[in-house]
């Protein structure tokens, strides 16, 4: 059962069982005559972005119809995406050539670039404009992201461009639990942020440790034929 509360005379708040909206309420006042002040107040109202879990996203685009725009930068996008979605990335790689870029770049990717697989991206500054060009203000739109935190910036970005039917998923693509959507890529949507000598250093390590418990499961049951093949010196 929705409700509405109003905790002052410029906020308003309504929850339901899909999460919660915060409606915005500005006033501003009218004419004034000579001898009689006559003041009369308008109210516009604008729903703010709603945060919803997987299965929460999922009854929004299967029952009310929103469309999936997923902002997240081309390689992740391309490890694995929710299907029939629309790529906006966000941000864009930077391919500037100016000498702060190229120092900034070079060090990124010697770092974050090398052990996370993160590219080297700047601000897309078509974003909105892109948006604009497939979706009319009032479609419902479910902005999704890898970790949350792009989909909640570019969904702020939207809202002050007027867009008022926008919903988000809480923790991003990576919180999603494997079937939850149909998805088209070569690993599960949870996985798609992971990449760069990080992943190889989990599956090295995992090789040894799966070593080291062989090692001494031999040691501690067969220990005769342990200390024929490691002789004490």
């Amino acid at each position: 059962m929705a409700g509405i509360a109003s905790p002052s005379p410029t906020a308003l708040y309504f929850t339901s069982n899909l999460g919660a909206r915060r409606l915005k309420a500005a006033s501003w006042s009218g004419k004034s005559l000579p001898g009689n002040v006559l003041r009369r107040r308008s109210l516009r109202v604008a729903a703010e972005v709603k945060f919803v879990n997987a299965e929460e996203a999922k009854k929004l685009i299967a029952a009310e119809g929103y469309k999936v725009v997923d902002v997240r930068d081309k390689t992740q996008f391309e490890r694995a995406h929710i299907k029939s979605c629309h790529h906006i990335p966000l941000f864009i790689f930077n391919e500037d050539n100016d000498l702060g870029t190229i120092v900034k770049r070079t060090v990124h990717n010697n770092f974050s670039g090398l052990f996370f697989g993160l590219p080297f991206t700047k601000l897309n500054p078509e974003f909105v404009n892109s948006v604009r060009n497939e979706f009319k203000q009032d479609s419902k739109l479910l902005i999704v992201c890898q970790e949350g935190l792009r989909s909640a910036a570019a969904a702020s970005r939207l809202e002050e461009a007027g867009y008022d039917n926008i919903a988000c998923v809480t923790s991003g693509l990576q919180s999603v639990k494997p079937g939850t959507f149909e998805s088209v890529g070569s690993t599960e949507l949870q996985n798609a942020g992971k990449a760069g000598l990080i992943t190889i250093q989990g599956k090295i390590s995992a090789v040894l440790g799966t070593v080291l418990v062989c090692a001494l499961l031999f040691i501690t049951f067969f220990p005769d034929q342990a200390e024929k093949l490691f002789p004490s010196s």
